[in-house]
This record gives C-alpha cells, structure tokens and sequence, in this order.
C-alpha cells in the first residue's frame, strides 16, 4: 500500500523536542520519517499536529478534527505519558480518549499507526515508581489497537529502546538517535520500499557514569523544573500552536 496525506498527531515526541533542526526549531522523528515516506513515494504531503505537554484529552479536543479535516490516508498517533506521568492519574479517561481518537481515525478509512512506551524506569532510575502504569497501559493499547485495526509499534521489548544514546539529558524526549530510530521503525510497520529491521540492532554500551551523580545531576536539572510547572499549573505548551497545521509537500 502506498500513502500520499500524511498527518501526525501527539505531544512533544511528535513535534520533534529533542531534536534540533539547527534553526532554531526541531525535526523529530515525524519529519524524519515524512522524508523516508517522500522517498518511497515521491510527491507525499505530511502535516504535523502535535504540540508539546499535550495530555490524550486535548488532543482529542485540539488535534483530531483538524486530523480528520486534512483527509489524510495515514496517521499517526503518539499519546498517553504526560497524562500517566502525572500524580493523579486517570487511566480510565485516558483509554476513552484514546478509543474515540482511533476509532474515529479508523473511520476515515486512514491507516492508522500507535505506539507502545519503553519502561521509562529503564531510563531515569527516580522514575521506576512509574513502571506498573507503563506496563498497564501498554497491555491496554495492545487491546486497543487490535479492536480497531491499528498499526501497532510495540517499543516495550525492544532494548534499544532504553539504551541512554536514544534519549536526551532530561530522560523524557527522545535525542536525534531516538528520533531517527522511530522515524525508521515506522517505515518498517508500514514495509516502505526500502525499509528494514534494523532499527531493532543492540546499540553499544553507553559511557559508565556515577549513578548516585548522574540520578542528582538530573533531579535539579529536569525533574525539580517539571515539579514546579505542575505546581503552578503550566505546561511546556502553552501557547505554542502546531508547527507544521498544514498539509504541504515534504519537500517544500
């Protein structure tokens, strides 16, 4: 099958943070596969919704009828760790918002790509509190995704995923490696002419590093700054709009 409208919907791993593009912006692994779509069949159209700190409730609201409207024939949807993250939790609102995002995707007629997460306990060692709902919520989007018939990337299993090159300093989006990685692990789900497997190979071990002066380092770096936006109730969001609303030719 070969795809010509493609829309991407989600948070800061959609939009690309982690990934500069040397202009100031970033690039991301949406971008990155676009390219890899343009190359297997030239002439494709990419759109790029997703905005950072964006919980699975605002993307419902803000991103998926935008979504619709572009009448795309694939789509992708990375959702749900800002909202399991967060203290109060509400697995149950998560999932709703997340059966309606893909069933009416679905319903276009689109192909529609999820993902799993990594065990982000794995990466920040402060953050193994968090495994269970990482683990929970994977098994729910498995169910999901067989219910509607979405293209699933299940990260949870993949090593390569939690190796610390594929992640940047603050542990919470992905460093260009990451974003390459998912770019290239997209156009092997959907078999793009010229996609491969590869992106699956174990990655050298990384430098060894003081665990208790890294786990400290990182506390006062990202974690205390992400506890006082929750505490005055921002969000790394807000006011930024899409970057890419329209759909447009990848090679512009």
């Amino acid at each position: 099958m070969s795809y010509s409208r493609y829309v991407a919907i989600g948070d800061s791993q959609t939009e690309g943070v982690g990934d500069p593009d040397g202009m100031g912006g970033y690039r991301g692994w949406a971008d990155r596969f676009a390219e890899l779509l343009d190359a297997a069949y030239p002439g494709a159209h990419y759109a790029n919704l997703a905005v950072r700190g964006r919980r699975v409730g605002q993307i419902r609201d803000e991103q998926l009828e935008q979504a619709i409207a572009l009448d795309p024939d694939l789509v992708t949807v990375m959702a749900g760790m800002n909202d399991l993250i967060r203290p109060r939790f509400d697995r149950k609102s998560l999932l709703t918002d997340l059966d309606i995002i893909f069933g009416a995707l679905i319903d276009t007629g689109a192909t529609v790509v999820g993902f799993t997460y990594p065990d982000i306990g794995g990466i920040a060692p402060l953050a193994r509190p968090l495994s269970p709902r990482i683990y929970a919520l994977n098994d729910d989007l498995r169910t999901l995704a067989e219910e509607h018939g979405v293209v699933l990337l299940d990260f949870e299993l993949v090593e390569a995923t939690t190796h610390p090159l594929v992640w940047c300093d603050d542990r919470l989006h992905l460093g260009p490696l990451g974003h390459d990685l998912v770019a290239r692990a997209v156009a092997d789900a959907l078999r793009l002419p010229g996609a491969n497997d590869t992106w699956r190979d174990p990655l050298p071990p990384a430098p060894h590093a003081s665990a208790l002066t890294a786990e400290s380092g990182w506390a006062i770096r990202h974690l205390l700054p992400w506890i006082g936006r929750r505490m005055r109730g921002t969000s790394s969001g807000t006011g930024l709009s899409a970057k890419r609303p329209d759909l447009l030719p990848v090679v512009l």
